[in-house]
Parts: structure tokens; C-alpha cells; sequence
């Protein structure tokens, strides 16, 4: 019997669709499925490229949900102002202030709002019973964007019956991501909407760090937790689809050599593909060579990215500005002399203040407030910079510096930490003349 014929763009890499050899993760996507209808808000979290989007559009119809894509320079009502216009309104900024003196937008809904009971009843279809009858306002109404009572009347006005997907909340300013912590209370109560939030960052509660009222009422899906099993599932997956098989120790090691980032494993399976000619489904079963060499092929992968991380370290050691301190500069002390292991663990708090401490020229004098504070504008800095997606977070729950970026630890594996130290103006010798530099 003739094979399915598939390309392989369509079945390993990284696309604009779901790549066909995705494989479902029972911990993971039954997670998001059991409580998509629990009326609890769902987050998505994990490092960069690690399948967030990939799940939400496997588990949902899109019919299901609408997507805002977050930027970095909302405020809360511009946010507010994009889910509206997701959801089909049309929105122009008004000449009437709220009480804090900014404008409110003026709100407009094909077909109208509906606005339930407003004192109006109409006799029933028995005598003696009373009901409520609809109006249909046609008329733009104003709402003060930054107040979700007004979001929530919005979206019930025009009977929005949809899941909201904020894509790249991380993006968001944190100002913004705290006020919406806030607003989320008010929806939950106010209403049956529900919010999927999409982040990178390893931290599975920091909306509840936010703010404590969440408790109970948001639920987080890890898209991170990808096994050497899993891998081992979207590999095979690959090899069915297309008719081939790679060998076993070259799978392994690719797996081992990835640092279990999916991302990696489906470009590396499809740069081993398009070298030895297989741009859609064999007819014959293809076997790779014994010789195929994983090592290189994840070197090519992550080299593409080479430039982008050579820039995030110049880019991240300048900081927001010239300071006596350079606080940015030494946050990156202690990222790059540290090993791969302790990286992918994260560095603690205390970790990080002995390090730069041992080098800094302020010594045991420098303020933590000054390191508490740098630690804390990480997302800012990189939204600054326009570092996109973020190599690093910092998890301000459990005081922990993350890199969510698993291609920069594979990038970071193959440097000398010499060069990257000497290239930002930091000391690469100990005391006793001996070399630092952490492999």
C-alpha cells in the first residue's frame, strides 16, 4: 500500500503550523484540556520555542478563542483596548476623561450592545408573571478602559462567549502585568470569561505573586517538561511520517546534546533530512548513516543564533544607561561562569550576591537593595533592548535567575567565557592567577 505522501517542512522544523510529528504529552495537554472547562484562567508557561503556542492551538478549535498579541508598551488600558478590538468592537478614543483625567474610549459593536434589565418589565407569557426584556443600544458607549468592571460589561454587552489568549505576556511592561493580576480577580467574579495567558518564564505563580486573590483561580500548564521520552515520541513521529529511520546512538545523543529543547531536536532532525535528501516521504524506507553526527548538526542550529546572543550579552551589560554601579554588566558575572548544570537549575539569590560580590569593586559593601532592583527589572531591560524572545528571567517568589532560552546554554557551552567576560569589561582570573572559566 502506497504511503501517505508529506514534506518534510510540514513534519520536522519549526513552521507557522503545527508540525504534523507533534505528539501529545498526557501531563501536559490533558492538563490544559481538563481545565479549560473548570472556569478557572489557564497559563501557559516555559522557556522560549519549547511547543506554548504549539499546545493552545493543538488542544483548541480556533473558533474557540481570540488572540491578542502583546506588546511592550501597553499600558492596562491598552490592553484592555486590543481585547476589545479582538473581540470585534470598534474602538475610538473619546473626549470624555475619567477620573484620573485620561481619556475613555468610545466603544462600538456591530448589531449593538444588549444591556439586560435596566428597568424595564414587561408582562410574561401567564398572568402575574413578570420578565425582563433586552434593549439593544446602537449607540457607541464610553467605558474607562483601565477599569475591568467596564471590560467585563463590554464584552457581556455584545455576549462574548469566547476564551481570550494573551500571547507574549511577558512582553508586557510589569507595571501592566501586575495591574492585570488585579483585574483577572475582577473578571473571575464578575463573569464567565476566561483568560489564557502565554509566557516565558519559568516561574509557575507569579500572577499569584501578583496577586495572593488568584489562589485557586488560575491553573499553570508547564510547556517545558519535555522527557527524553518525549523526544524520543516526536522523533519516531517524524520517522513514520516520512519513512525513515535515523540511528538509535544518533538520537540519543541529540536528545543529550539539545538540553531536551524540542525546538533543537525538530531543526536538527530536519537539517539531517534536507542533507541527505529527503524533502518529503520515501517510498522505500530510508535508513540514515550509522555516522550521522548530532554534535554538528545541533553546532549548525544554534550557530544561526550565534549573533542574536553575542548581541544580548553587549546589549545587556550596557544596562538602561551609564551608572557608577554597572549593575547589568555584573548581573552577567555570575551567567557566564557558571556551569551548564547550575544554569539549567537556575542561580539563586545568594549565588548571585556572593559572585559578583567577590569581584565587584564595592566588595561586601555593594547594596542588595541596588541588586534586588536589577534583578527585578531583567524582563524590562531585555523589553528595552528589544531582546526578543527573552534569554533570561528572574523568578522574584523563589529569588531565582533563569535562563529560558535553552539555545543560549548550548551557545554558551561551545564560548570562551574568557572573550565573552573580556567583551563586557569583566575580570576572567581568580586571585591566584588561575583561569575561572566554568564549562
Amino acid at each position: 500500500m502506497a504511503l501517505e505522501k508529506h514534506q518534510t517542512d510540514d513534519v520536522f522544523g519549526v513552521s507557522r503550523d503545527i508540525p504534523i510529528s507533534y505528539v501529545e504529552r498526557k501531563h501536559v495537554d490533558d492538563k490544559l484540556l481538563e481545565n479549560i472547562t473548570r472556569n478557572k484562567h489557564i497559563i501557559i508557561f516555559g522557556s522560549s520555542k519549547q511547543g506554548k503556542t504549539c499546545l493552545r492551538r493543538h488542544c483548541l478549535h480556533d473558533d474557540d478563542y481570540i488572540v491578542v498579541q502583546c506588546q511592550n508598551n501597553w499600558d492596562i488600558a491598552k490592553l484592555c483596548e486590543a481585547i476589545l478590538k479582538a473581540a470585534g468592537c470598534e474602538v475610538e478614543i473619546s473626549n470624555t476623561k475619567t477620573v484620573e483625567g485620561k481619556a475613555k474610549l468610545s466603544v462600538k459593536a456591530k448589531g449593538g450592545f444588549k444591556i439586560f434589565g435596566i428597568g424595564t418589565e414587561v408582562e410574561g407569557g401567564s398572568e402575574g408573571e413578570k420578565g425582563s426584556k433586552s434593549e439593544v443600544r446602537t449607540e457607541p458607549i464610553e467605558l474607562d478602559a483601565s477599569d475591568p468592571n467596564d471590560l467585563v460589561r463590554a464584552l457581556k454587552g455584545i455576549e462574548f462567549q469566547k476564551l481570550i489568549v494573551l500571547e507574549d505576556f511577558h512582553y508586557l511592561p510589569q507595571e501592566t502585568q501586575e495591574q492585570f493580576a488585579f483585574a483577572l480577580k475582577t473578571v473571575h467574579e464578575a463573569s464567565k470569561i476566561t483568560f489564557i495567558i502565554v509566557a516565558v518564564w519559568r516561574e509557575e505563580n507569579r500572577l499569584i505573586v501578583y496577586n495572593g486573590d488568584l489562589a485557586g483561580r488560575v491553573i499553570s500548564v508547564d510547556a517545558d517538561a519535555w522527557s527524553s521520552v518525549d523526544l524520543q515520541r516526536v522523533i519516531k513521529s517524524g520517522e513514520e511520517l516520512l519513512n525513515v529511520q535515523f540511528p538509535a546512538a544518533f538520537k540519543a545523543q541529540l536528545i543529550t546534546d539539545s538540553l531536551n529543547s524540542v525546538y533543537v531536536v525538530q531543526e536538527c532532525c530536519y537539517k539531517a533530512c534536507k542533507l541527505h535528501d529527503v524533502h518529503s516521504t520515501k517510498d522505500a524506507t530510508y535508513y540514515f548513516p550509522e555516522a550521522l553526527d548530532a554534535q554538528k548538526l545541533v553546532a549548525e542550529v544554534i550557530q544561526e543564533q550565534s549573533a542574536r546572543y553575542g548581541a544580548f550579552v553587549t546589549n545587556f551589560a550596557a544596562g538602561f544607561g551609564e551608572t557608577q554601579l554597572e549593575m547589568y554588566k555584573w548581573l552577567l558575572y555570575p551567567v557566564l561562569t557558571s556551569t551548564i548544570d547550575e544554569l539549567t537549575t537556575g542561580l539563586t539569590y545568594r549565588q548571585i550576591r556572593t559572585r559578583i560580590e567577590s569581584k565587584h569593586p564595592q566588595g561586601n559593601t555593594l547594596n542588595p537593595g541596588n541588586l534586588t532592583q536589577a534583578l527585578q527589572s531583567v524582563p524590562a531591560l531585555q523589553a528595552k533592548k528589544n531582546i526578543k524572545p527573552f534569554v533570561l528571567d528572574y523568578d522574584r517568589s523563589n529569588l531565582r535567575l533563569s535562563v529560558v532560552d535553552k539555545g543560549f546554554l548550548i551557545w554558551l557551552a561551545a564560548q570562551d567565557r574568557g572573550t565573552l567576560l573580556e567583551m563586557v569589561g569583566l575580570p576572567t582570573l581568580n586571585e591566584d592567577g588561575s583561569s575561572r572559566l566554568a564549562l
